[in-house]
């Protein structure tokens, strides 16, 4: 038996996590890790769900687990990664592979599926929190449902480029952006740009990073490009040839766009539409498992799924997903290639920031919805500015920061 590791979210309370085996009757050890307090909590319905209305519990501490069950039983209806906290009558409060939430009784031990050595494990956690007197967690579901209502939208995406001013050139002279600000960190080998469309308090931007002395990334098979909404693709693709630019032919159809190659490699997809608020309108990734991506972003990241489109005679299907329409915001493109699992991620692009007012129950939320946390949420050295850092399912890198922070960055 392993353990299963988290780290620290805030000052106040514990989170227990524990990995239960699936071959031998399991031995159960916990670490206890601290997470941010609350003193309401839930309770639990005849049905095993959550009700919404909280109950008073003496005290604030509380207590959430992790199991992971029969790994390689993928009929086992609680095989992945479930999350737990005890109810009112101490029975344990799961999180199942369909997002339902459901307490051991009525849902664990009449599913005959579920292995003999499962239920032994389990029942020995239940029977070790009744004997802790560990309190009620707060309800998972209320902690999905902040997710909804958290005022968030993408903020820029961050990726590594040879020749910073060569770029910057490109941005402006070709693809018509602005910079917007741009720093040298000298003492950490390192300066950065901002370019956009707007101004970054309502619009989205790019952060390039040039870092001292690397003048080449891989940028990997997993990105696929960026997209810029134009009024007229051919004479985009004109201005971009006229300055040196590398370019696709222009594809027709029922859509006109073509693809222009910045000086590292990094495609731009460029759209035919009418005037928009938000020009930088995609960023596009490539998944191993489309619909764990969607219902991922959905849950912990809060976003919509758009739109979804299959292509069964090019073998592939996309999934646009944001905070907002299409038409007026920037989205996430997935695509998903039939048939391919994995993608290399080069060392070229980083990540997409996102902001939140909360980026501590923004981090306990990733954590519930099977993402894991890589840089605990809290202020950075110097700029005082709260983020948490995440890699969702499929490995992406993801930054969550604080709004009032940004913006008093930006100032």
């Amino acid at each position: 038996m392993s353990t299963t590791h988290a780290m620290p979210l805030s000052s106040s309370s514990y989170y227990s996590v524990f990995t239960v085996s699936a071959i031998t009757i399991p031995l159960l050890r916990a670490r206890s890790l601290k997470v941010s307090s609350s003193s309401s909590s839930s309770s639990i319905s005849d049905d095993g769900r959550a009700n919404a209305t909280p109950t008073t519990v003496p005290n604030p501490s509380r207590r959430l687990a992790l199991f992971q069950l029969g790994a390689g039983e993928t009929t086992n209806p609680i095989h992945h990664i479930l999350y737990f906290a005890p109810s009112s009558d101490n029975s344990l409060f799961l999180r199942c592979n369909n997002g339902e939430f459901c307490t051991l009784k009525s849902m664990c031990f009449e599913n005959p599926a579920i292995p003999q050595s499962h239920l032994l494990g389990l029942r020995a956690v239940e029977k070790a929190i009744a004997e802790e007197k560990t309190p009620i967690l707060d309800d998972p579901n209320a902690l999905l449902e902040w997710i909804k209502n958290d005022k968030r939208r993408m903020l820029h995406v961050v990726y590594r480029v040879g020749d910073l001013d060569k770029t910057i050139k490109f941005y402006t002279e070709c693809l018509g952006m602005k910079l917007l600000r741009q720093r040298d960190i000298p003492e950490d080998r390192y300066r950065n740009a901002f370019l956009g469309y707007g101004p970054e308090e309502s619009n989205f931007a790019v952060e390039l990073t040039y870092n001292y002395g690397v003048d080449k990334y891989d940028i990997g098979s997993g990105f696929g490009h960026f997209g810029i909404a134009v009024d007229d693709v051919g004479k985009a693709v004109n201005l971009v040839k006229a300055k040196g630019g590398r370019i696709s032919p222009v594809k027709g159809g029922n859509q006109v766009i073509a693809f222009v190659k910045d000086p590292d490699g990094y495609n731009f997809e460029l759209l035919k539409r009418k005037p928009a608020r938000e020009p930088l309108c995609q960023v596009m990734l490539r998944v191993g498992d489309l619909d764990q991506s969607i219902n991922f972003y959905k849950k912990a990241f809060g976003m919509e799924l758009l739109s979804k489109r299959d292509y069964p005679n090019d073998k592939y299907t996309v999934a646009y997903m944001g905070y907002g329409p299409e038409d007026n915001n920037v989205v996430l493109e997935l695509t998903y290639n039939y048939g391919i699992n994995t993608y290399d991620k080069g060392n070229g692009y980083a990540q997409i920031a996102i902001g939140t007012d909360d980026v501590y129950k923004s981090a306990e939320a990733i954590k519930l919805c099977g993402g894991a946390i890589v840089l605990e949420p809290g202020p950075l050295p110097g700029i005082n500015t709260k983020i948490t850092v995440c890699l969702d399912p499929e490995g992406w890198k993801w930054v969550f920061v604080d709004n009032g922070d940004f913006l008093r960055e930006l100032e």
